[in-house]
């Protein structure tokens, strides 16, 4: 397999757009932290070939062996911070779309609040926080991993799920348009409850919620909060927390 690595001049071509600045590094912490040492404006990117220190949600890693992942940061203004808990729901809507298109099937789904998973695993974690008047947004996808260099059993990749090399700096591009093109919808207040129903995974499930209190809750879940809560039948919602699915095939 032939692994390409990420070229600033190619994905700045393919992105085609004036409010992306893309920028390359061969290693670095995590592109979260390479974020916050500048700064930072609207539209900055950071994509590495390798994090030392890749996070993900709740305090967790994020592990990848060099050219094997998509891993990149993006900062963003949004003028409606009534709405941000939108943002990682809209960031998990715009990956799995994009994985979608590229590869030509329907395999990638979001599983609340901000994962993509396919049947056969969890391609991609996203991680939004707060930073000065904006929010980073990190995101890292296992795109040519094959099964020996998957970090933990219940991680998959793209190339795992569909068979298919996929060029980085396209999908990086792509990824970036996509996700540009419904934020801009949605600043402007288009409602996004149906995009995320129909990609979600979590919806319509048997789950368990495990709260960072250690408490657990269990029911069945029906839809999205105005602020992109999960909503249980029971009446339970779930602001924070990570969540199981009990269901047969529906992913980890």
């Amino acid at each position: 397999m032939i692994r390409a690595s990420l070229d600033e001049e190619k994905i700045m071509r393919a992105v085609a757009s004036t409010y992306w600045r893309v920028r390359v590094l061969s290693l670095t912490t995590s592109t979260q932290d390479e974020l916050k040492t500048e700064l930072v404006s609207n539209g900055d990117c950071v994509v590495s070939e390798f994090q030392s220190e890749g996070r993900g949600r709740l305090d967790r890693t994020f592990d990848a062996e060099p050219h094997v992942a998509l891993l990149f940061s993006f900062y963003i203004r949004p003028e409606r911070k009534d709405a941000w808990g939108w943002i990682p729901l809209l960031s998990g809507v715009s990956v799995a779309q994009t994985l979608n298109e590229v590869t030509s099937t329907r395999d990638y789904q979001t599983k609340w609040p901000n994962d993509v998973i396919s049947s056969s695993g969890k391609i991609a974690g996203i991680l939004c926080e707060k930073y000065k008047d904006g929010i980073i947004v990190g995101i890292g996808i296992n795109v040519s991993t094959q099964v020996n260099e998957l970090p933990v059993d219940t991680a998959s990749s793209i190339f795992i799920t569909s068979g298919l090399e996929i060029d980085r700096n396209n999908l990086l591009a792509a990824i970036l348009r996509r996700f540009h093109d419904n934020y801009e919808s949605w600043l402007l207040g288009a409602e996004f409850k149906a995009p995320y129903r129909a990609l979600s995974a979590t919806i319509g499930n048997e789950v368990k919620a495990l709260l960072p209190n250690g408490d657990e809750i269990f029911g069945k879940a029906k839809g999205v909060g105005s602020d992109g809560e999960l909503l249980l039948e029971s009446g339970d919602v779930i602001t924070v927390g990570d969540i199981v699915h009990l269901s047969i095939n529906s992913g980890q």
